[in-house]
């Protein structure tokens, strides 16, 4: 899976560890040959997007924008899934209450928008379990073993 990242803050450091994670598991969901844009922006710029495309005012942590819908029966198969786009201030404030660094949350954020892309949803708790499996893998994903002898 092909994964483009655009940070629109210039804040987000860890880009590639983002792109190596949601690529690795796009192509363990099958998605391989597929691509996928996530854009990185503020509390401002999503709340935006959050009421025109949702009527819901105020920021939200992250929105899906498919560009096919798995479900269009006859319709062929695209190449780009969609974008991802995720708040870096709302990340940031969600991090700081699950108790862990920002670039966490927005790994598992990352996963989450991947999952909807892919035609998933979370209506009920057997639903939501695949979810929170998928952003608990893309986290393993995420995170690169040090080089033997690189020290702690």
């Amino acid at each position: 899976m092909t994964v483009e990242i655009l940070d629109e803050t210039g804040r987000f450091r860890r880009r590639d560890a983002l792109r190596r994670a949601l690529a690795a598991l796009g192509a363990e969901l099958g998605a391989a040959g597929r691509e996928v844009t996530v854009v990185l922006v503020d509390d401002e710029t999503i709340a935006a997007m959050n009421a025109a495309h949702r009527g819901v005012a105020g920021p939200t942590d992250v929105l899906s924008y498919p560009l096919h819908e798995p479900d269009d029966v006859g319709m062929p198969t695209v190449a780009a899934l969609g974008d991802v786009v995720i708040s870096l201030d709302t990340a940031a404030r969600q991090a700081a209450d699950q108790g862990h660094a920002p670039w966490r949350e927005v790994v598992v954020l990352a996963a989450h928008g991947l999952m909807h892309l892919l035609g998933f949803d979370h209506p009920d708790p057997a639903a939501w379990a695949r979810f929170e499996a998928a952003q608990a893998r893309a986290l393993e994903l995420a995170i690169v073993p040090a080089a033997p002898g690189a020290g702690a």
